[in-house]
C-alpha cells in the first residue's frame, strides 16, 4: 500500500483517487476550494462523473500540508496553467523520497516546458523524480471501471516501473512505461488541438473522411514538433500519440472535441466555454504550439488554423478553403 497525495478534485484527479483507493492504496484529495471539498465528502460523488459512486475512504483536504507531506507519491491532476502554482504551494512539503506524477496535459506559455518541465523548474532544489501519467483514458471511463491502457513515462525507468505497479488495476487499468517523457508530454498536450480540429470538422457538417485526414495530418504535425525537440518517433504511434489523438478527437466525452464542435457550428469562444463548462487544455495549448512552430521553422497548417479561428482572425469555413488551397506536395514529409 502507497500513501498517494492527488492535487486537483476535477474529473481525472477525482477518478484517479476512487481508483487507487479501490486497489488498497491510501488516497489524499486535495481541492483548492471548500465548497468542492465539502460537496465530494457529503455526497460521495463528482458532478462531471454521473453515476459514479466515490469510496467512501478517501480522504478529501483543503490542506496542502497533509496532501503532501508524508505521502509517498504526489500526483499533479490540476489543469496545466495552475500545475506551477500547485508546485510553488506543495514545495515546502516535499521531501526527498517522493515521486512525483503529473497527469496534466498541457504546454506552459513563454517558457514552453512541458509540465514535467514546469514542475521541476519550480521545485529546483528538490531534484525529486517525475513521472508523466497519460494515454487514451477519458476519466469518465476510468471512474466507471472500464478497461484502459495509460502509460508512465520517466527518463529513469525504475520509477515508471513503481509507477506502473502502483497505478496497475487487473480489473481495468493496464499501464505500460516508456522512457521518453518528452515525447509522451507532447503528444498528450498537442492531440488537444487536433481534437478541437476534428470538432469543428463535425460542428461543420462535414463527415468521417474529413476527421480521418485532420486526425492524421494533425498526427504528422505533432511529429514535426516532436523531433524537432528530441522526442523519440515510435512514442507517436504508441497509446500516448495514436492513441491519444484517436480518443480525444472522435468522443463526445472530449471536452477539446465539444468546444470545437461549438466553434463549428457558429458558437462564439466565450459561448462555447460557457457551454462546455470546463478547463479545455488545447486551447490553453494554442500560443505555446505556434510559438513551437516559429522556433522550430515548421510548418503546422492545421495548428495554425485553429490558431486563426480561436483568436478570431479567420472563420471556420474559411479555414477549411485555406487548408485545400496549400500548395500540393508529399504526404511523409516532416519538415
Amino acid at each position: 500500500m502507497k500513501k498517494i497525495g492527488i492535487l486537483g478534485s476535477g474529473t481525472w484527479g477525482t477518478a484517479l483517487a476512487n481508483l487507487l483507493t479501490g486497489i488498497g492504496h491510501q488516497v489524499t484529495l486535495w481541492s483548492k476550494f471548500p465548497h468542492e471539498k465539502d460537496a465530494l465528502e457529503k455526497n460521495l460523488t463528482h458532478p462531471n462523473l454521473p453515476g459514479v459512486k466515490l469510496n467512501s475512504k478517501i480522504y478529501f483536504s483543503t490542506e496542502i500540508v497533509e496532501s503532501v507531506r508524508d505521502q509517498d507519491i504526489i500526483v499533479f491532476a490540476t489543469p496545466s496553467v495552475f500545475v506551477r502554482e500547485t508546485a510553488l504551494l506543495a514545495c515546502p512539503f516535499l521531501s526527498g523520497e517522493q515521486i512525483i506524477v503529473t497527469v496534466a496535459k498541457g504546454i506552459e506559455e513563454g517558457t514552453l516546458l512541458t509540465t514535467s518541465e514546469a514542475i521541476r523548474d519550480t521545485l529546483k532544489e528538490k531534484n525529486l523524480p517525475i513521472v508523466a501519467l497519460s494515454g487514451p483514458t477519458h476519466a469518465e471511463e476510468v471512474a466507471l471501471e472500464l478497461p484502459s491502457c495509460i502509460v508512465a513515462a520517466c527518463e529513469d525507468l525504475k520509477y515508471a516501473e513503481i509507477i506502473q505497479n502502483v497505478f496497475y488495476s487487473s480489473k481495468c487499468l493496464r499501464v505500460y512505461t516508456n522512457q521518453d517523457i518528452l515525447g509522451v508530454e507532447i503528444c498528450g498536450a498537442l492531440k488537444n488541438i487536433i481534437a478541437i480540429a476534428t470538432g469543428m470538422s463535425d460542428g461543420l457538417g462535414y463527415g468521417d473522411n474529413a476527421k480521418a485526414a485532420l486526425i492524421t495530418r494533425g498526427l504528422r504535425e505533432i511529429i514535426c514538433i516532436g523531433l524537432a525537440m528530441g522526442a523519440n518517433v515510435e512514442t507517436f504511434s504508441g497509446l500516448t500519440g495514436i492513441g491519444d489523438i484517436v480518443v480525444t478527437a472522435t468522443s463526445a466525452q472530449s471536452r477539446n472535441y465539444q468546444a470545437g464542435y461549438l466553434l463549428g457550428q457558429g458558437y462564439s469562444l466565450q459561448e462555447t466555454l460557457a457551454k462546455v463548462g470546463m478547463v479545455v487544455e488545447g486551447l490553453n495549448c494554442l500560443k505555446a504550439a505556434i510559438a513551437l512552430e516559429k522556433k522550430y521553422d515548421l510548418s503546422l497548417p492545421i495548428i495554425d488554423s485553429v490558431y486563426r479561428i480561436v483568436e478570431g482572425k479567420m472563420a471556420v469555413r474559411e479555414a477549411v478553403s485555406a487548408l485545400f488551397a496549400r500548395k500540393k506536395q508529399n504526404e511523409i514529409n516532416f519538415y
